[in-house]
């Protein structure tokens, strides 16, 4: 029986795969289990034209690779030892907010006396973004951490964060090619009620960012789900809400640059919503899991641009 040679994208490169032309997409997740080291578990294959995610179980598993050759396939998936490193940071960093929480409470049991300036930035410093990470493998990654932390320190968003207590694990951005399809753009995603928070900071093409206030407003929204995930009535008032109070204490107002780089891209509009609601009720370990840990761990699957 010949053999038929397939090729997916793959941590931004290209892996070519020999399988029996009788093979299905059960024989080709087997092979990237074994070949590449993603486990099924963490497997999800973007097929296009048309057929769209593929993941195990799949629902049709007998489906021929035949019907694939002539298609694009990306690969997204973490390998078992790209999980580890990304749960031992996740570890460390939630025993840093610990400590965090521990020194902050002896703090006020031993300096409850001293000026409120004592107690507003021991305030900023729980109610913040207690970890930045921006995506090592998209180009330039040091102009979006400073972006991110310009979000950071932005004083309406510190404001309102500590008005509402609002804390987030780790703030990070997305990479745009993976929250694309031809009728929508995502802008941002909550997970867990603040444990991540994802952010569109590049332009469609990675050649800039986009407009500081659209991405600070999707910011908003995404606070907002740090305490309601449907997006109902109490959802949209909490939304306008954190809005107004940024835009009310941004004190710096006025427009800004990162490495002389402008953030609005004019070319950059489409049809854009912000997110499906908050991934709330998902805990550590849940089958949502891999696709956060993917958006740190994984290389980039290609970059698809307009043409895609």
């Amino acid at each position: 029986m010949a053999d038929v040679r397939l090729t997916l994208r793959w941590h931004n490169e290209p892996h070519e795969i020999s399988l029996p032309e009788k093979s299905t997409i059960q024989d080709l997740s087997t092979a990237v289990a074994e070949r590449l080291h993603v486990p099924p578990s963490n497997q999800k294959f973007i097929v296009t034209p048309k057929i769209g995610l593929l993941r195990p179980p799949f629902k049709d598993p007998s489906l021929p690779i035949q019907s694939l050759l002539d298609r694009k396939i990306i690969l997204l998936g973490a390998t078992e030892a790209e999980v580890a490193t990304l749960d031992s940071a996740l570890a460390t960093q939630r025993a840093q907010a610990q400590r965090r929480e521990e020194t902050l409470a002896k703090g006020r049991r031993v300096l409850a006396y001293r000026h409120i300036d004592s107690a507003r930035a021991q305030d900023e410093a729980r109610y913040t973004f207690h970890a930045i990470k921006p995506l090592p493998y998209l180009p330039h990654p040091e102009k979006s951490r400073r972006f991110l932390e310009r979000l950071r320190d932005d004083p309406g968003i510190k404001a309102s964060m500590r008005k509402h207590g609002f804390q987030v694990g780790l703030l990070t951005e997305m990479d745009p090619v993976e929250h694309t399809t031809h009728q929508s753009r995502t802008l941002g995603l909550n997970r867990n009620r603040g444990e991540m928070i994802e952010l569109r900071l590049r332009t469609d093409r990675y050649d800039g960012y986009r407009d500081y206030k659209v991405i600070r407003n999707t910011l908003c929204h995404e606070l907002a789900h740090n305490v309601h995930g449907e997006h109902d009535r109490k959802f949209w008032d909490l939304c306008k809400l954190i809005e107004k109070e940024v835009e009310r204490n941004d004190w710096t107002r006025g427009g800004r640059s990162i490495g002389g780089d402008e953030f609005f891209n004019p070319n950059d509009e489409g049809h854009e919503h912000v997110d499906e609601g908050g991934w709330t009720g998902r805990t550590l370990g849940g089958e949502n899991e891999t696709l956060s840990r993917e958006t740190l761990a994984r290389a980039a699957e290609g970059r698809m641009g307009k043409k895609s």
